[in-house]
């Protein structure tokens, strides 16, 4: 039998409980703060270096910085650039010339996205409602990355965002989103349906409208809209994203169809559980009782790396050939 592999920050939270002694050391760290290692089973598949940024706080980097000297006999290994969890591929002059507009770009999927087309060549045209995350975004991508400070929900911002594309406009990724209560329709307040719908539909619709006409006239362009898992059935969330996002899909169907013999694709990903960060808060007593049973069977949370995996490969020309498509970027998610 051989040696596990040794481990490192980038190693996954499953390879450090199997591993025989990170799975010691983990759970006794776990274990002090009050934590059970099986509540990490929908993390398993991430690295723990994410835990860093997903604990908010809980776990700062020195933390995990001396968890790896102490099960590597104080010495800290060099990370084998062929080993441990899945590590992004960029493909250089992917987006060559192309202007893409990100929402959502200041966090999230939405800064994986955007980094992952600057990285390939493009220029970015970053939108998110987040002004200072955005120049922070904006300070890391460099000058490739337009910074634009804006509300989907607004017209007039609608038209900054237009502008500051300028007379080209490549690609669109409608990522900007917020979610529910888990609320079901009983308790479902007016103000909760008319904000999720707001941002998640009305939003995705008037970009959209917005930047067709340049793809129009340059007879080619890719718009990818991010959907949900909720998109997909009815036990995801509450009524108002699940409806929200069942829209997106209408949207992005209707104009694949509309405007797919001009040059203009449109597709979506529905993602499943994603390490964001964003989470419902006064969730709904009903509704949580009645989703959570599923929600456990997740497969795995992903990163949102992963996510502008997907997005990038349908706002390529990798996806030429995909029109109308609803990729399901959940893991495996959609097919229980």
């Amino acid at each position: 039998m051989t040696d596990p592999r040794p481990l490192t920050a980038n190693s996954t939270v499953g390879e450090w409980l199997d591993h025989p002694e990170g799975g010691p050391a983990l759970g006794g760290l776990l274990a002090a703060g009050g934590t059970d290692p099986s509540m990490l089973a929908p993390v398993r598949g991430l690295p723990l270096q994410k835990m860093v940024e997903l604990s908010g706080g809980a776990m700062p980097q020195s933390v995990v910085d001396d968890l790896v000297l102490r099960v590597n006999g104080g010495v800290a290994p060099a990370e084998d650039p062929e080993g441990g969890p899945w590590r992004e591929r960029i493909t250089p002059g992917r987006f060559d010339g192309r202007t893409v507009i990100v929402t959502g770009a200041a966090s999230g999927i939405g800064r994986a996205t955007a980094s992952r087309i600057v990285r390939e060549g493009g220029r970015v045209i970053g939108v998110d409602i987040t002004a200072d995350k955005l120049k922070e975004t904006e300070a890391d991508l460099g000058g490739a990355f337009v910074a634009v400070a804006a509300d989907i929900t607004k017209a007039g911002d609608i038209e900054r965002i237009v502008a500051a594309a300028g007379d080209r406009i490549d690609g669109l990724a409608n990522i900007a989103g917020v979610v529910d209560d888990f609320s079901p329709v009983h308790e479902t307040s007016d103000a909760i349906w008319a904000k999720l719908f707001a941002v998640n539909v009305d939003g995705v619709f008037r970009l959209t409208r917005a930047v067709v006409p340049a793809m129009l006239s340059a007879g080619r362009g890719s718009i990818v809209n991010v959907a949900s898992e909720a998109a997909l059935r009815g036990n995801a969330a509450g009524v108002a994203y699940t409806a929200s996002k069942h829209a997106v899909l209408g949207i992005t169907k209707n104009t694949a169809f509309m405007y797919g013999h001009q040059g203009v694709r449109t597709n979506a990903v529905a993602p499943g559980g994603v390490a964001t960060g964003m989470a419902p808060v006064n969730q709904s007593e009903f509704g949580r009782g009645r989703t959570g049973p599923f929600l456990q069977l997740i497969p795995g949370v992903a990163m949102p790396e992963h996510l502008a995996a997907s997005i990038t490969f349908l706002l390529s020309d990798d996806g030429v050939n995909l029109n109308g498509v609803v990729l399901p970027s959940d893991g495996g998610w959609s097919v229980q």
